[in-house]
C-alpha cells in the first residue's frame, strides 16, 4: 500500500519522472561533451517552400520571397481597454504582399518587421506560420521566428495568384 503522507493522512502520489532540474543537467552535460569532442548538436536543414504550398493553419515554413507592397495599418484603440499597458510604446503593424514565383500572399509585419520589409526587398522568413482573418490566410512571424534581408532574387513574383484573396470556411463533418 502507498505511504501515507503527513497532512491529513492522504496517500502519496507515485514518484514522478526526472525533475526539470535533473533534465537541464542530463542535457547540458550531453552539450559539453558534444562541445568538448568539436561536435555541435545537430540542427534540422532548413526546408524552402513555394508561397503556393502554405495551408490554412500551418506553421514552421522556411521560405524566401519579394516585398511587392507595403501598408501600415493605423494604430487604434481597443474596445473594452484592452489596448497596451501604460508607458508601452503601440505596436506598428504593416501589411504587406509578398510572393515569388507561384503566387503572393498578406504578410503581417510587426514592430522591426516593418522597417525590414520595404517594396523591392527580398527577404527569408524563417518560421513563418499561417493565421487565418476573417477567413483568409496572412503569413506572420513571431517571437520564435526570424526575418532577414537578403540579397535580391532572380525570379518575378506571381502576382495574379493572391491565396490571401481565397476565403476559406470551417465545415464540421458529422460522423
Amino acid at each position: 500500500p502507498p505511504a501515507k503522507s503527513p497532512v491529513l493522512g492522504f496517500p502519496q502520489p507515485p514518484p514522478l519522472l526526472p525533475t526539470q532540474p535533473a533534465l537541464r543537467q542530463r542535457r547540458g552535460a550531453a552539450m559539453a561533451t558534444a562541445a568538448k569532442g568539436g561536435e555541435k548538436p545537430a540542427l534540422r536543414k532548413p526546408v524552402f517552400v513555394k508561397v503556393d504550398q502554405l495551408k490554412p493553419g500551418t506553421c514552421g515554413h522556411t521560405l524566401t520571397v519579394k516585398v511587392v507592397s507595403a501598408n501600415p495599418v493605423p494604430a487604434r484603440g481597443r474596445a473594452g481597454g484592452g489596448g497596451p499597458a501604460v508607458g508601452s510604446r503601440p505596436a506598428r503593424i504593416a501589411e504587406c504582399l509578398v510572393g515569388d514565383e507561384t503566387g503572393v500572399i498578406v504578410f503581417t509585419a510587426r514592430n522591426e518587421q516593418v522597417d525590414m520589409l520595404m517594396p523591392g526587398n527580398t527577404a527569408i522568413l524563417r518560421n513563418a506560420r499561417i493565421d487565418m482573418f476573417k477567413g483568409s490566410m496572412r503569413l506572420a512571424v513571431d517571437k520564435w521566428g526570424r526575418v532577414e534581408v537578403t540579397e535580391p532574387a532572380s525570379f518575378a513574383v506571381k502576382e495574379d495568384n493572391n491565396l490571401s484573396l481565397v476565403e476559406y470556411e470551417l465545415v464540421n463533418v458529422p460522423e
